[in-house]
């Protein structure tokens, strides 16, 4: 498999064009506005340039990566690719929009490899004209980095299709997991239940953002703390898989923090808007 199509130009779709093209594949990006692509696809390059200045990576390796992606806001453009990874907005009403329209131009043989962090993909797979061909195709963020892929064959799934997507999960450099569908697969199922705990310890005035994130730093030997990790990831991501595993499962464990919904609600979603926990205007 040698040109990839990936579907959503936003901080995980980055990350995705970014590995992919960087083990050598060809990349179709697609977004629904041609300047969202253009922006992603010079986000990459200056973080190469970036990177290759400090010696992190080799010469040439903005030249290499950005060469291998071609971007476009015309769904019909991916028609010819061999592979397509979904990265799309985490909402079931988007997401089955997109796997409605897939079906009227992806050849049959082609997989649609979903990178839900939560939403069902038996529901998303039943809309898709060949269920057997959707999995999920977990990556983490930043993708370009994280070496994890979590595999979630859901109901519909074939073995065939699992085989091929463990495989291009080792062909692109990553260490591929197979996980039964359920919610939150196997890290957000640990790790949000983590980052809402600490929303709740905030809301209940037992300790501040720095504070809590140091505590979990120096106390639990986590890399970063989870309020860093939260703005990483995105407020609003991280609210929404709270909401999945909470009606997925009825567990009151999972139920949010009331501080996760305000700050989504005003615009505070992490490092991508400038402000979530911590205020990155100033790094702008």
């Amino acid at each position: 498999m040698n040109k990839i199509a990936v579907l959503g130009a936003g901080t995980m779709g980055m990350g995705i064009a970014w590995a992919v093209a960087g083990a050598g594949k060809k990349v179709v990006l697609y977004d629904l506005k041609q300047e969202i692509v253009d922006k992603t696809i010079a986000r990459i390059g200056k973080g190469l340039a970036k990177a290759e200045e400090k010696g992190q990576a080799p010469a040439g390796a903005k030249d290499f990566v950005t060469g291998n992606i071609t971007g476009t806001a015309v769904l019909e453009d991916i028609k010819d690719c061999d592979f397509i990874i979904e990265s799309v907005y985490e909402s079931m009403p988007v997401k089955k929009d997109v796997y409605s329209k897939l079906s009227a131009i992806v050849p049959d043989d082609v997989i649609v490899a979903t990178n839900t962090s939560s939403l069902s993909i038996t529901e998303i797979a039943a809309i898709y004209k060949k269920p057997e061909k959707v999995v999920g195709m977990h990556f983490f963020n930043p993708a370009m980095v994280m070496p994890l892929i979590e595999v979630i064959p859901c109901l519909q799934t074939s073995e065939e299709t699992v085989g091929v997507v463990m495989e291009l999960s080792k062909a692109i450099g990553k260490k591929p997991i197979k996980v039964k569908e359920g919610p939150g697969f196997v890290v957000n199922r640990i790790l949000l239940p983590g980052m809402n705990e600490a929303a709740f310890i905030l809301q209940e005035g037992l300790a501040t953002v720095e504070d809590i994130d140091k505590a979990m730093k120096m106390g639990a030997g986590w890399p970063m703390g989870p309020f860093t990790l939260c703005d990483m990831v995105g407020i609003d991501i991280a609210l929404e898989v709270c909401n999945t595993l909470y009606s997925e499962t009825g567990d009151s464990k999972y139920r949010p923090a009331l501080v996760l919904k305000q700050y989504v609600r005003a615009g505070w979603l992490g490092r991508k808007t400038g402000r979530g926990w911590y205020d990155y205007s100033a790094k702008k």
